[in-house]
């Protein structure tokens, strides 16, 4: 995805900024699979920090996160262990889905990005934020803008005149088909401006 890098400067100038402010954006990047949706649905609103300390409690009750595990635990263990009640649900719901085969996590990189999303959407749960982020760290598709994502958000506001979702989709369409590696570096800019790290785990 990197090697984009020069095609995206020379469509917005705001980019050689944050490069020379910060260097170059951290890719991040993770397994395809069920374990990486179950983080992503832990990491729905709330701190990355608080995220990875609630997935590490699951992980070490459950010995192996599998969507077999999280159907034979109760949903008591799942909360006890530090799962809200609605994220034991969402757990829940993509573990079934998984089994039944009503989602096929196998063959979804082979797929369109508007299938994709479809196909993970129609699991409770499972936002636009969430197919959209599984699509850029676990599939590596290179032109997906998670709108939803408020820290992507807030930095386009900081950046650039715009205050609408609708403005910022506009923006975006200037730096496709890389709109991924757009977002990675207005990412890497509201972390370092902030003296924060990637959380990687």
């Amino acid at each position: 995805m990197k090697k984009a890098i020069p095609l995206l400067l020379k469509k917005d100038a705001v980019f050689q900024e944050i490069l020379n402010l910060y260097g170059e954006p951290y890719i991040s990047t993770r397994p395809e699979g069920f374990v990486s949706l179950c983080k992503l649905i832990i990491e729905q609103q709330v701190s990355l920090a608080s995220a990875k300390a609630c997935f590490l409690k699951l992980e070490s009750f459950l010995g192996t996160v599998s969507p077999n595990a999280i159907l034979l635990a109760s949903e008591d263990d799942l909360r006890n262990n530090g799962l809200s009640k609605q994220k034991t649900n969402y757990l829940k719901a993509l573990a079934t889905a998984v089994v039944g085969k009503a989602l096929d996590l196998e063959t979804l990189s082979q797929k369109e990005e508007t299938q994709i999303k479809k196909e993970l959407t129609a699991v409770k749960g499972i936002g636009n934020w969430t197919a959209e982020v599984y699509m850029m760290f676990c599939l590596q598709k290179e032109n997906v803008f998670p709108i939803g994502d408020i820290a992507l958000q807030n930095t386009l506001k900081e950046l650039y005149p715009v205050t609408s979702k609708d403005e910022m989709l506009t923006l975006a369409k200037k730096w496709e088909p890389h709109t991924s590696l757009a977002t990675y570096f207005f990412w890497h800019y509201y972390l370092k401006k902030r003296n924060r790290a990637p959380l990687v785990y």
